[in-house]
């Protein structure tokens, strides 16, 4: 998959692998992939800066855990974050909706007529 088709809908794949309950940035990485069938691969540079920017606009928390003596930062939905994911579903119903309109009409267009 073509690694800019993700361009657009990161913030929406984020705050919906954060749904169910916090996670560390490792672990959202490993739910969207897992989620994709392995399709989508997000890079620690890419998502890092969208987890800040999303806790910046109030629609992620974090906390630091500790798991041994490693400190790691979890991230988990605002209720913000929550009217935003919902938000970008239904953004991305109309989407998809819209394409695949065009891709796949239920009558194919002849062309234009005037």
């Amino acid at each position: 998959m073509r690694t800019d088709a993700v361009r657009g809908h990161l913030d929406g794949l984020l705050l919906a692998v954060l749904e169910p309950g916090p996670l560390h940035g490792y672990a959202i990485i490993a739910a969207v992939q897992q989620r994709s069938g392995g399709a989508l691969e997000l890079r620690t540079g890419t998502i890092y800066p969208a987890l800040q920017r999303l806790e910046r606009l109030g629609l992620l928390k974090s906390s630091w855990d500790a798991v041994g003596e490693r400190r790691r930062r979890c991230y988990e939905l605002t209720e913000a974050g929550r009217r935003s994911l919902a938000h970008e579903r239904n953004a991305w119903r109309e989407f998809t909706t819209a394409i695949g309109s065009v891709l796949n009409p239920a009558t194919p267009s002849t062309g234009l007529t005037t």
